[in-house]
């Protein structure tokens, strides 16, 4: 056979490339509080490869990327906060990248002594429950190895503070009864390193009350609980999937997710599909793509 022929019946094999990845999905809404004393949404799974990753879990393992697929990535929105009289905050969105997904933080709960509304609703980080009179209230449970779960509901009248939602990185807070029973506070985010510089996400949204004093929202991004029957929650920081904070005049919606990529630059250039709302930025021999919104196909080339 000629050279000509063997460069011609010759087939270029492309070999497959490491991205490493941080996937955030939306937090949860906080629960309307009757008196201002519901729960706190709950952050939304985090799922990475570098630094650290959510529920205390191991690092998870860089995805095997080839040129000319596309893969599918989704950015979570953040849940609403409860509404009406005593409604429990809606949960947040799934984050995907590939076959990797995180889920949405569960909803805060509300101040009702029946099913389901008192207790904090499940997810990647669980939402608090609601303070009620006199039925303790329990927070919702995290998802293994991306959050952890809401803090209780207090039981007594008046003051009976809800629990603060769950972070990525700690349990919410539970909340405390008495005169001056309080909201928890949110659970704290995790600190990871993946643009280059160390961001914490994923923190829970505070629990509010009655009487005493609102739960703080956890680091990363979660919003405070308000103090009072009027009292105004605090809404969850977008792109850090935090838990929106309780409140009584208005509840806070949780933050959105977000979808960060990390790979050689020597392994090519990606491509943003339709659809996708993102920009890439060089970090050392490394490049990084932020996707902060929407649902499309990424592809590199």
């Amino acid at each position: 056979m000629s050279l000509i022929g063997i460069i011609a019946s010759s087939k270029l094999v492309v070999l497959p490339f490491d991205v490493d990845y941080l996937v955030l999905a939306g937090g949860g809404g906080g629960g309307k509080g009757a008196y201002g004393n519901g729960g706190g949404g709950g952050a939304g799974g985090l799922r990475s490869t570098v630094t650290a990753t959510g529920g205390g879990g191991s690092l998870e393992s860089a995805l095997k990327i080839t040129k000319g697929i596309s893969y599918t990535v989704t950015v979570g929105g953040g849940g609403t906060g409860g509404g009406g009289t005593s409604n429990s905050g809606v949960s947040g969105s799934n984050s995907i990248f590939s076959t990797v997904t995180s889920t949405g933080g569960g909803g805060g709960g509300a101040p009702t002594n029946t099913a389901p509304q008192k207790d904090g609703k499940n997810g990647g980080s669980g939402g608090g429950g609601g303070g009620t009179t006199s039925v303790s209230a329990t927070g919702g449970a995290g998802t293994a190895n991306q959050g952890y779960a809401g803090g209780d509901g207090a039981a007594g009248s008046p003051g009976a503070g809800g629990g603060g939602g769950g972070g990525a990185n700690a349990v919410g807070t539970n909340g405390s009864a008495g005169n001056a029973g309080a909201g928890g506070a949110g659970g704290a985010g995790v600190a990871t390193s993946i643009t280059g510089s160390s961001v914490t996400r994923g923190g829970g949204g505070g629990g509010s009350s009655e009487e005493g004093s609102g739960g703080s929202g956890g680091a990363g991004g979660g919003g405070a609980g308000a103090s009072g029957s009027e009292g105004t929650g605090t809404n969850g920081s977008a792109n850090l999937g935090g838990g929106g904070g309780s409140g009584f005049s208005a509840q806070g919606n949780g933050g959105s997710g977000v979808v960060i990529l990390r790979y050689l630059t020597a392994d090519g250039t990606i491509t943003i599909g339709a659809g996708l709302t993102g920009s890439t930025a060089t970090d050392g021999s490394h490049k990084v793509t932020t996707i902060t919104a929407g649902t499309g196909n990424v592809s590199w080339a």
